[in-house]
This record gives C-alpha cells, sequence and structure tokens, in this order.
C-alpha cells in the first residue's frame, strides 16, 4: 500500500510526503487487505484462489476503484503474503511489549 504512512507516496498524491520523508526516518505503518483460508487448505486451490482474486484485482474498473479509495493493489503469492503477516506481527509484537501494552 501507499501513502502518507507507508513507504511510497500515493500516486494520487505525488506532492503529500510520506511520514518518514517528513522528519520521522524509517517510519512505516501499511495496511493491507487479504484473504485467508483454512489452515491445510490444498496449495493447488489456494493457488486457484491468488490467481483469481490476482486477476480481478488487477481488472481495470477493480484497479481504478482502488486507486480512487488511496489503494493499491498488489496480488502478492501466498508465500510473500505469509512473509507480510510473519513480520508484521513481530513488529508490533516487540511494540506491544516494549510499551507494555496489556489486554483488556
Amino acid at each position: 500500500m501507499t501513502g502518507p504512512a507507508a513507504e511510497a507516496r500515493l500516486p494520487s498524491l505525488p506532492n503529500v510526503p510520506t511520514v518518514s520523508e517528513s522528519g520521522v526516518p524509517g517510519f512505516v505503518s501499511n495496511s493491507w487487505i487479504g484473504i485467508l483460508a483454512p489452515a491445510n487448505t490444498p496449495e493447488a486451490i489456494v493457488n486457484k484462489l491468488q490467481k483469481e482474486i490476482n486477476a480481478v484485482v488487477h481488472s481495470p474498473d477493480i484497479k481504478e476503484r482502488l486507486a480512487g479509495l488511496g489503494i493499491t493493489a498488489s496480488g502478492n503469492t501466498p508465500a510473500e503474503y505469509r512473509k507480510q503477516i510473519e513480520e508484521d506481527l513481530a513488529r508490533y509484537e516487540e511494540v506491544v511489549k516494549s510499551a507494555n501494552i496489556q489486554a483488556g
């Protein structure tokens, strides 16, 4: 995703700097939307779902609608998505521990 809190500027707002460019070097807070399948879903089914969803997300009309909302679709692979989730969990686990954030 792109935008002020992400690594890259929004294509629709190229003159709006990111937080990192605005004086907080290294600040990145991406948001993402994805679809998960149940554990042990056969790899062939996961790959078929990824292929079909990716085709929809990158179709011209959907891509344009998403861009209007400030969303840049990536359509990453299942392995890339897993890595992204794991990295975000690790990063936010560190934040929660260092800030001593407690549940409920």
